[in-house]
C-alpha cells in the first residue's frame, strides 16, 4: 500500500499511515512518503510504541520515504 502524504504537516501524516495500517493486513509494507520534517521522529516512535517494523528510510531532499511492515497478528 503506498501513502502520499507530500505537502502535509503533522499530525496528517502519521494519521494517514495509521488509517492505512489498519486497512492492511498483517505482515503487509507500507510505503509513506512525506515532506513534513516533524514526520522522521513520529514515524519512527509510532512504529516502536505500535510494534510495527520500519523497514527502510530514504531521504530525497526534502523529501523522505519509508518502508513499514505492519505486526504480524498472533
Amino acid at each position: 500500500m503506498k501513502v502520499d502524504a507530500i505537502g502535509l504537516l503533522c499530525p496528517e501524516p502519521i494519521m494517514m499511515l495509521h488509517k492505512a495500517i489498519n486497512k492492511s493486513s498483517s505482515g503487509d509494507i507500507i510505503e509513506l512518503k512525506v515532506t513534513d520534517p516533524s514526520a522522521e521522529r513520529d514515524v519512527e516512535k509510532f512504529c516502536s510504541f505500535l510494534g510495527h517494523e520500519l523497514l527502510d528510510k530514504k531521504r530525497k531532499g526534502n523529501q523522505i520515504d519509508f518502508k513499514i511492515k505492519k505486526k504480524i497478528d498472533n
